[in-house]
């Protein structure tokens, strides 16, 4: 742990003392202190034996970017929540910030809040002004809920004049992202009750990744691994931005003791020692776990596999209806198949979507103050989103804004993923704006304020997408102490809005590693992977059977819906599932999988323990290469080599057009975490791509070793357009000749015309 940087914070000015007097309590100066003693101070001398300290930085809550507080008065605000199985003993704010040097340190300060109650005051000095400043502030843990929101307001001033401009640049202070909540914490007994899912298993205040270990038989059956893989499903889904891992155990011993697991497998298969009504039908039940008196068991079981199916599906689909410490189920019904990109997260594209279905709440369509923050909208589409004719995503958007009383630099800027779209200009208000009489719009139907149309070039828009619209009301300040403004300025975007995907078609040339460490697809084309089968060893590791439960996982965040018709397969059932799209995980490089696509495989790994001297062989012929996300070469490569290797390949299916084949693939089953990892991290995900990544000491190289395939439909005229648009001169040939044509089709025409006039 590093230690913290203190500093003595003292007023530069006499009359600091009066003007502190009316403000809430400041918070006491810290003393520097050693970086041992500074360690030790982060665990509370009287806390109970199993509590524990969680440090929770401002990154992790959503503020990546430095809060950036501007004006005479701004504020920003953090959300924490605090799971439902612990308790807060205890609580400081470590805040790291950086003020302007220019403030008049008597008057400025940033006021610190818990639920709207301000709790302390932070003063700012001379002395470390300009500087990276941290600072300790106690927190009352009768104040925590399970969900609190964290405001900082600044307070700054410039001048002792009696007016001040609000835009002055000397009105600033940051707030870092490495600003942390050190909570001490410790455990709560929570009743055995199903009406708590799916806490304690997954807690939506806990913004930290989702570990939940699963307990599964010895050797699991086929039917076993897709129950629990819907169920990894669903908590995936659950967990969604926090992502979710999935490690597997065989014995009720081998779970670890500080967490919550699952329990998946027939009556037979359950391990002795839990306690558990009787077992007559499909059933579902929490449970003590024996190891750990405050932690919980989620068991999902049945008499036989066709009973924990419906189980799982009754939890996936019903839970909202269950209470008490066990239900049984008498009756499930999943649903009919899904129709191809409905994904509950994916916007529609067969119609203009509107802005209110891209919201859980319209109040984050408005913002207020003269630049405020973006008002952001999430927009993940399918990866096969193609425009044949270079037309862009038509965007409609409706906004209000308080308008300037004259002509300024006023604007509304749209950028799609931090890129410039367009900027419009917000025109000065109208005479008549004066009048004192509105009509209020009837449930948003009538248009108020303004409105544009554009297009977003489609180039800029991929699977997972952000549009951003940046609001800008300039200063009417026109000299000194005159137009100060005294009403903050407000805008909003009408829920009306819409954006439109309808005139894409769906076409992709695979294989692209980067749509399925993106999206999932070709697999999540069905939501409930319907189309999908997940192929293992016949006699998987527990690191395989983790591998696969957190690549459910992974699909149920990408598509928001349980994997309820996923295939589970084994090597020897490759030949019937010709009519499927596969995802192989297979550590082994020896696997009999990769044995029968020999030829078809992008890479070939030999098995080290099976070569001379231990060393592994990777043979390949390299058309591309990507690092970094840039195409740095082409040319082809043969290796040997005796370190770590994780390979993801992805190929078209032998035999069957338009299927494909994605492999997780390693020189050790231990390595497959490696993957793992790079799926979890979006700086690692950005650089898989091609039909090759390989995975070494946490580094990615992607390249393009075997052929291409498509994937999807295009018009016969989209093919015929963009063959042409491919060969310009040929294209002009061909014009010239068809006008040519043409001409020499008109004279015959008007001479056969002129001649019937003279009767010839």
């Amino acid at each position: 742990m590093k230690p913290a940087v203190s500093f003595c914070l003292s007023l530069a000015m006499a009359a600091s003392a009066l003007y502190a007097a009316a403000l809430p309590a400041a918070v006491p100066a810290p003393v520097s202190v050693p970086e041992a003693s500074a360690a030790a101070a982060d665990a509370p001398a009287d806390a109970p034996a199993n509590a524990t300290t969680t440090h929770i930085p401002f990154s992790a809550l959503g503020a990546w970017q430095p809060l950036q507080l501007r004006g005479l008065e701004d504020a920003r605000s953090v959300s924490l929540g605090v799971r439902l199985d612990r308790v807060v003993t205890g609580a400081r704010l470590r805040l790291r910030y950086t003020y302007s040097p220019a403030l008049v340190f008597a008057m400025s300060h940033v006021k610190v809040s818990i639920n709207n109650e301000v709790i302390a005051t932070v003063p700012f000095d001379k002395e470390h002004a300009g500087s990276t400043v941290t600072q300790d502030i106690p927190l009352d843990p009768r104040l925590f809920t399970d969900y609190n929101q964290f405001g900082l307001r600044f307070i700054g001033h410039y001048t002792l004049d009696h007016c001040e401009d609000p835009a002055n640049t000397a009105l600033w202070a940051d707030v870092s992202p490495a600003s942390e909540f050190i909570l001490d914490t410790a455990p709560i007994k929570l009743p055995s009750d199903l009406a708590l899912l799916p806490a304690p298993f997954f807690d939506a205040r806990d913004v930290n990744r989702l570990t939940l270990p699963f307990l599964l038989p010895a050797s699991p059956d086929s039917a076993t691994l897709r129950s629990a893989g819907v169920l990894a499903s669903w908590f995936g889904a659950l967990a969604d931005y926090r992502g979710a891992r999935f490690p597997v155990a065989t014995a009720l011993s081998a779970l670890p003791a500080n967490e919550h697991a699952v329990i998946v497998g027939t009556r037979a298969q359950l391990p002795p020692g839990i306690e558990l009504p009787r077992i007559d039908g499909p059933t579902i039940l929490v449970a003590d776990n024996p190891a750990s008196a405050d932690r919980k068991l989620l068991v999902v079981t049945g008499r036989d596999a066709a009973e924990v199916d419906d189980a799982v599906y009754a939890l996936v689909l019903g839970r909202t209806a269950m209470s008490g410490a066990f239900a049984k189920v008498t009756h499930v019904d999943i649903g009919k198949p899904r129709e191809p990109y409905d994904a509950p997260r994916w916007m529609p594209t067969n119609r203009p979507v509107s802005f209110k279905e891209l919201v859980d709440d319209p109040s984050r369509l408005q913002v207020s103050g003269s630049a405020p923050d973006a008002i952001r909208l999430n927009l993940r589409v399918p990866a096969d989103l193609f425009s044949w004719n270079a037309a862009g995503v038509p965007l409609n958007l409706k906004y209000r804004y308080t308008a300037p009383t004259v002509q300024n630099n006023s604007a509304l800027a749209v950028d799609i993923n931090d890129q410039l779209v367009k900027s419009f200009h917000l025109p000065a208000a109208k005479a008549d704006d004066s009048e004192g009489r509105i009509q209020l719009p009837l449930l948003s139907g009538t248009n108020s304020g303004a409105a544009n149309t554009l297009d977003i070039p489609a180039f800029r828009v991929g699977s997972s997408n952000q549009l951003q619209l940046r609001f800008n009301i300039d200063s009417q300040k026109t000299g000194l102490c005159a137009g100060v403004a005294t009403n903050t300025a407000r805008a909003a975007v009408d829920p009306d809005s819409t954006i439109d995907f309808s005139g894409f078609v769906h076409y992709a040339r695979m294989p692209n590693l980067a749509y399925f460490a993106n999206s999932g697809f070709p697999f999540t084309r069905y939501a409930d992977l319907a189309q999908t089968a997940i192929v293992i060893p016949d006699r998987p590791a527990p690191a395989e059977l983790e591998a696969m439960l957190t690549m459910l996982g992974h699909m149920g965040q990408w598509t928001g819906l349980p994997s309820l018709r996923v295939t589970i397969a084994r090597p020897g059932d490759v030949p019937g599932l010709a009519q499927k799209d596969l995802l192989v995980i297979g550590g082994a490089p020896s696997s009999p999988v990769f044995a029968r696509w020999r030829d078809a495989l992008p890479l070939s790994i030999a098995n080290p323990a099976a070569s001379q001297a231990g060393i592994a062989r990777a043979s390949f012929s390299v058309h591309e290469q990507w690092r970094d996300g840039k195409l740095v070469t082409r040319g082809g490569a043969s290796l040997d080599q005796n370190g770590p290797l994780a390979a993801l390949m992805g190929f078209q299916s032998p035999g069957t057009k338009g299927r494909s084949v994605i492999a997780l693939a390693a020189t050790g089953e231990g390595h497959l975490d490696d993957l793992l990892d790079v799926l979890e991290r979006s700086d690692r995900v950005t650089q898989v791509q091609g039909d090759v990544a390989l995975v070494r000491r946490g580094g990615v190289d992607s390249m393009r070793v075997g052929e291409t395939y498509i994937v999807g439909y295009v018009p016969w005229y989209a093919k015929l357009w963009s063959h042409a648009v491919a060969h310009p001169v040929l294209l002009g040939l061909v014009g010239a000749i068809a006008g040519l044509l043409l001409a020499v089709g008109a004279f015959a025409g008007l001479q056969e015309l002129a001649a019937r006039r003279k009767g010839i």
